[in-house]
């Protein structure tokens, strides 16, 4: 048989046998039937290759291994080594080099800072202050006739006396004395430029601090003059705050300028009288001049030769050795530069990558289809796999101190988002193979491979099934317990103990267990703070989020509660049966009872034309056509599903409203629109019963729910459920035997129809489902004690009527197990 159910090809296939048997001995039939095989075969290659699944598999497959391949290539050519770590194993130059001497570039270049001389530049002000006294003072004097005349901060600055007062008067009436006044006011204020005043502090600078023993003296430009600095011995500084010091050291300098006498105990005077530094150390400018002849040092290099050791095992990796270490990688990565030896280590990179592609994409295409099942969850997929392997690869290079952190938290974030979107054995599969990518980028120590492989199998143990958020809490701090244990085992086995300091090995330790047990708890933190938007991109709907739709206060549960009670009733009960059948063949129990709960919200719109909301009084169908209450009964699976996605009802919600009918059907309306026509074609003649019968009779597909029919096992329970549900309320006297008839009849029926033939369900399963729907429907419309007063009351006979008080419509009581003599249960 074809897919279809057809014969093809038998036909032409025995024709052209026949006619080729009378000329070859039938040999060409044969070739023909190769011929049609092959087409088939190339047909089949061609709807594969067509299938979109197939390009985005394929476009998901390239985009791992190139960014994934690419990921790898990068992280091994890196030196993955910190400052501070304890190295695990000794390491020695693989190639020979020459590299900078740091410590002995840096002594030099030190000791060319401290031979540099400190600057110091000029108080322009000071001087002038000092030059414009002294110019000024013999005409001040030479106007006066006494000394008390002489205004007081004069007399006291310069100190003055009878004879100073005597000797300077004089000077302003001879030009000759005036001039050579000035000129020895300009010999000491030259003097003074060579020799500078400091304070304490600038003092201290310039005679203690550095090799160099001068100081540089530098002097602000003017608008007509650009003085150079000079360089002078720093003994020639003078320290103004040691007052014995001073004072000895400018009467010497009054003296080399010329001065005797009263004129040199006045400019002596001025002087020391509230003495004023004329220099101060310029900080910045000798940091400029340091680093100038600091960078003027060329680096000290030293060869590095084959088998010298960069680090030895137990070392605490300082600065010099992380560089040495940097060194050796890039010296030895160019001298294995060639292009034939890059491109092969490239390509065997990514022919690895492939293939472990290859095997994850085997492995999900075997055992989860429902990822294949759409291109969306194939690309999120692929997005998250490769995000968490590149995340935790440049985590573990930016700072290997930091690598259980940066890598464990990765891959196990993603184990647990893969558990909770689709199943556990996916989700320890896939997160396997990422955590051995991980591990061979980094090079990474066996032990820290262990670490994340039990991370990943203590956070998916955990997550079974998601319908509370401490689950998650719990996981996380389980995991991170696990985390914590192995981290500590695998650091005692695998640090060493001779040769490093206990202290710092013991900090390593309890680091590497903290930094895992962080791990674990960001895993949870994340992961819950996620799951909205992974639900979302990948299409699922978790156990809390059923939780949530569950609570009978969620507001459409509310509406369908207050609108159409009957119905609400009937979901319920619909909804205990149903979820006893899901545990019994393994399936998704919360969400088999969430969907019944949602299944016929579109009954709201027109709640009483459903017998279950009816409250006795006519039928409303009574009044409309067979073809109008098709179209009412048939509504509420259309106008559910407008609700559900009004209301943001997840997608394995909304296929519960669209399909818990599949296409099967409306069995009460479809009979009573022939009996109307019968009843019509009674009426005519023979002739027009003859000509009009086929178009007078209604056709059965028109009397079908549009459909689709259930995809999952979860959906085919429902549409068994609430068959049976509704038929047994017509039952009389409902037994368990008439109810386990009644429960196999709907289900053989139903298979019959086809209607199960779009989801995965076996026979085994079907058989289960029928068992559990039996005896739950027992206990519910269970039999009850006779009592003597049930007898006198008229009109009650025994096992007629309903017990909710629904019946068909007036005239059709009890037709049909099926629930096809109920509008409303047949809807």
């Amino acid at each position: 048989m074809g897919k279809d159910g057809s014969k093809p090809n038998s036909k032409p296939a025995s024709k052209s046998g026949a006619k080729a048997g009378t000329k070859t001995g039938g040999k060409p039939a044969r070739r023909s039937v190769v011929q049609i095989q092959d087409r088939s075969i190339k047909q089949r290659a061609a709807d594969w290759i067509a299938n979109p699944k197939v390009f985005w598999g394929a476009m998901a497959f390239v985009f791992f291994v190139l960014v994934v391949g690419t990921t790898m290539l990068w992280t091994r050519g890196q030196t993955k080594v910190a400052v501070g770590q304890i190295m695990r194993e000794t390491r020695t130059a693989r190639v020979e080099f020459t590299t900078e001497d740091v410590q002995q570039t840096q002594m030099q270049r030190e000791a060319a800072r401290h031979s540099v001389p400190r600057v110091f530049t000029a108080d322009r002000s000071a001087f002038e202050e000092i030059r414009a006294d002294l110019f000024n003072l013999p005409r001040t004097l030479s106007g006066v006739e006494t000394l008390d005349e002489v205004a007081r901060d004069i007399r006291i600055r310069f100190r003055l006396d009878e004879a100073s007062f005597r000797a300077l008067s004089t000077i302003a009436g001879d030009e000759q004395a005036l001039e050579n006044w000035k000129q020895g006011v300009e010999r000491f204020i030259e003097i003074l430029r060579r020799r500078p005043l400091l304070d304490r502090q600038a003092w201290q600078t310039a005679t203690q601090e550095g090799l160099n023993t001068q100081i540089e003296l530098r002097y602000p430009p003017t608008a007509d003059t650009e003085s150079p600095p000079q360089r002078v011995s720093r003994d020639d500084a003078i320290n103004i705050d040691k007052n014995d010091q001073l004072a000895a050291e400018i009467g010497r300098l009054v003296r080399i300028a010329g001065f005797e006498g009263p004129q040199g105990d006045a400019v002596r005077n001025r002087l020391l009288h509230l003495p004023r530094p004329t220099f101060s150390h310029d900080t910045t400018a000798t940091l400029a001049l340091m680093d100038e002849a600091a960078g003027g040092i060329l680096p000290v290099r030293r060869p590095i030769t084959i088998g010298q050791r960069v680090y030895t095992r137990g070392d605490v990796l300082g600065q010099s050795g992380h560089d040495l270490a940097m060194r050796e990688t890039e010296q030895y990565h160019q001298a294995g530069a060639s292009f034939a030896r890059k491109w092969l280590r490239g390509l065997s990179i990514y022919l690895l990558v492939g293939v472990l592609a290859l095997v994850v994409g085997g492995y999900i295409t075997r055992y989860c289809p429902k990822i294949m099942s759409k291109p969306a969850r194939i690309g999120w997929m692929t997005l998250l796999v490769t995000g968490a392997i590149v995340i935790a690869c440049l985590l573990g290079v930016m700072d290997p101190r930091l690598v259980w952190l940066g890598t464990v938290t990765p891959i196990v974030l993603i184990a647990v988002l893969i558990s909770i979107a689709y199943d556990q054995r996916t989700a320890l599969a896939i997160t396997s193979v990422a955590a051995l990518i991980v591990a061979m980028s980094l090079e990474l120590h066996s032990g820290l491979l262990v670490i994340m492989l039990i991370g990943i199998s203590a956070a998916v143990a955990q997550l079974s099934e998601l319908r509370e958020r401490r689950t998650l809490i719990r996981m996380s701090m389980v995991t991170a317990v696990m985390l914590a244990a192995v981290t500590l085992l695998d650091q005692l086995i695998t640090l060493p103990t001779v040769g490093a300091d206990r202290s710092e090995v013991l900090a390593a330790v309890l680091g590497a267990g903290a930094q895992s047990a962080i791990a674990g708890l960001l895993v949870g933190g994340v992961g819950l703070f996620i799951l909205p938007f992974i639900e979302r991109a990948f299409d699922i709907t978790t156990g809390m989020t059923l939780i949530e739709l569950r609570d009978p206060k969620q507001p459409i549960l509310r509406e369908l509660q207050q609108r159409a009670p009957g119905t609400y009733n009937h979901s319920l009960n619909v909804a205990s049966i149903a979820e006893n059948a899901a545990e019994s063949i393994g399936a998704d129990a919360l969400l088999t009872y969430v969907g019944c709960l949602y299944h016929d919200i579109g009954k709201m719109n027109k709640p009483m034309y459903f017998i279950e909301n009816q409250s006795g009084g006519p039928n409303k169908h009574d009044k409309l056509t067979p073809a109008m209450s098709l179209l009412v009964i048939v509504g509420h699976v259309k106008d559910g599903v407008e609700m559900a996605r009004e209301q943001g009802l997840p997608r394995s919600l909304r296929h519960f409203i669209e399909a818990h009918h599949g296409t099967t059907l409306v069995e009460y309306f479809y009979r009573r629109a022939r009996e109307q026509a019968a009843q019509a074609d009674e009426e005519r003649s023979a002739e027009q019963i003859l000509q009009e019968a086929a178009d007078q009779l209604p056709e059965e597909v028109d009397y079908r729910y549009p459909g689709p029919k259930p995809q999952t096992k979860e959906v085919a329970i429902v549409m068994l459920a609430d068959a049976v549900e509704s038929a047994t309320r017509a039952l009389t006297d409902p037994t368990p035997a008439r109810i386990d008839a009644l429960v196999r009849q709907l289900a053989n029926k139903r298979l019959m129809d086809g209607q199960f033939d779009e989801c995965d369900l076996t026979f085994r399963e079907l058989t289960l489902m029928c068992e559990s729907i039996s005896k739950t429907v027992a206990s519910i419309y269970h039999g009850r004690i006779r009592y003597s007063s049930d007898d006198e009351k008229p009109g009650k006979a025994k096992g007629e009527g309903s017990k909710d008080g629904e019946s068909p419509p007036k005239g059709e009581k009890g037709k049909g197990p099926d629930g096809g003599s109920k509008p409303a249960r047949s809807a």
